[in-house]
């Protein structure tokens, strides 16, 4: 488990909040050395993990599962964000807000995807944002808008799948 080291890990709650970050494919083995790595990730508090995925339906994408154990990705490790004094109804009380945001078939690689929804969890939950490593390669992509055309064909295969 790692600490972020830029935010000392603020101790203002009680619950830890945790991201556990996995690869989504087997070449990250050598991309995370170099900061191009493609990650899934989840929030962990109160033993229960939360993320967002992609489907067709204009209903929440946000899903929970447990801790380390998202089917279809290798768990890589888990990072303490911060800690929250909210109860496990309160948590939940976030998730089914951010519910409204984050649906299933607005589940975009660049602008909407797993890593955003935990961000705002996390900033919602701790007041602290998620490494920027973790979403390095949307944001090149939104920045450089060059892969534009092949996010959408991925998620459109996303969808369909």
């Amino acid at each position: 488990m790692w600490c972020r080291k830029n935010l000392g890990c603020t101790d203002t709650g009680s619950v830890p909040v945790y991201l556990n970050v996995y690869d989504l494919t087997p070449i990250n083995g050598y991309a995370y050395w170099l900061g191009l790595g493609v990650y899934h990730s989840g929030v962990q508090v109160h033993g229960v993990e939360y993320a967002f995925g992609a489907h067709e339906f204009p209903t929440t994408g946000i899903f929970e599962g447990e801790p380390k154990q998202c089917d279809g990705f290798t768990y890589r490790k888990t990072i303490l964000i911060g800690k929250t004094d909210l109860g496990p109804e309160q948590v939940r009380g976030v998730m089914e807000e951010l519910a409204e945001v984050y649906r299933g078939n607005a589940y975009n690689l660049i602008t909407k995807n797993c890593n955003h929804f935990c961000n705002d969890a996390c900033v919602r939950l701790t007041g602290n944002p998620i490494p920027s490593w973790v979403n390095r390669l949307a944001r090149i992509g939104k920045n450089l808008n060059l892969f534009n055309p092949v996010f959408k064909l991925f998620n459109l295969v996303l969808l369909l799948n």
